[in-house]
């Protein structure tokens, strides 16, 4: 009798769990104050965070050196990979296709960015933020093309 109960509760709870509803997202700003407020200002952190400088007095190196500053590179590629997700909801979704495998990219970029941030190695970031980079540029280039035109004629 027992199993019978229980067996009969398992059955009511998958029923009544598959019909729920997922909770209601809502998009609060459009996809360019996203951009502009989230998404670019911690891409840059990333770039930022490897890079060389070359003038007459020499080359500087920077790259993240203290657990603070790997914290705070980590805390921007958490919320670039993140933004990928946001990418997709509705209304910011373009197409069910190409803005989908755009988000994705930009996704997947992000995690490999926080692989590396994880092992604290500054090289394999570098060559990640190409990967963020191609990702923002393929995606641009399908749906704000004067953005990567801009950029080829320097401005």
């Amino acid at each position: 009798m027992r199993r019978m109960l229980f067996g009969l509760a398992v059955l009511a709870c998958s029923f009544g769990c598959s019909t729920q509803q997922p909770p209601p997202f809502k998009a609060v700003v459009d996809t360019k104050d996203l951009m502009d407020s989230v998404i670019d200002p911690n891409a840059d952190i990333i770039w930022d965070s490897v890079k060389w400088i070359t003038t007459a007095a020499g080359t500087e190196e920077f790259r993240p050196r203290t657990n603070e500053e790997w914290t705070a590179v980590r805390h921007a590629a958490i919320t670039l990979t993140e933004s990928g997700n946001l990418l997709m909801l509705v209304p910011r979704a373009k197409d069910a296709d190409q803005w989908m495998k755009a988000s994705q990219a930009m996704i997947e970029s992000g995690q490999a960015a926080m692989a590396a941030i994880e092992k604290k190695d500054a090289d394999e970031l570098f060559t990640v933020g190409g990967y963020i980079y191609n990702a923002c540029t393929n995606c641009h280039s399908k749906y704000i093309p004067e953005i990567v035109d801009a950029i080829r004629n320097g401005n």
